[in-house]
């Protein structure tokens, strides 16, 4: 097991591909499962396409009109970013499972692993990497 933080600069997709891959080929594991975990409510975890940077763009601005800050939320506590980040959060996922083969994670050509931050300020993340396996 493994945590992993990252610190975001506000609301958008982080790219943490390489930070994994680099981790998953540390444990000299040729075959198996690897499990990622991001320990929040306010941030979620993506596979998505990394070659063309409009789609992130195309997906950031998807989430913001599908989760407006200025809906009609009882939840403000923490700010006007603050229930609209839960919805998005529920809306994607908080772990992903990927299978491990030849050392490192089956991802498709054009597949990354993000790190979707969903509140405007920054902030630390925590995310947790579980690899079981041969």
């Amino acid at each position: 097991m493994h945590n992993l933080e990252i610190s975001t600069r506000g609301r958008r997709l982080y790219e943490v591909t390489s930070t994994i891959n680099e981790w998953v080929g540390q444990q000299k594991m040729h075959t198996g499962l690897l499990t990622i975990f991001c320990r929040h409510t306010s941030a979620s975890l993506l596979i998505q396409e990394n070659a063309d940077p409009t789609v992130r763009s195309d997906i950031e601005a998807y989430f913001d009109r599908l989760a407006p800050e200025d809906g009609p939320y009882d939840h403000d506590s923490e700010g006007a970013d603050d229930m609209p980040a839960h919805l998005k959060t529920s809306l994607t996922q908080v772990q992903l499972s990927i299978p491990v083969v030849d050392g490192r994670p089956a991802l498709g050509t054009w597949q990354g692993i993000y790190l979707f931050e969903h509140r405007v300020r920054p902030h630390r993340r925590e995310i947790v990497l579980h690899l079981i396996g041969e």
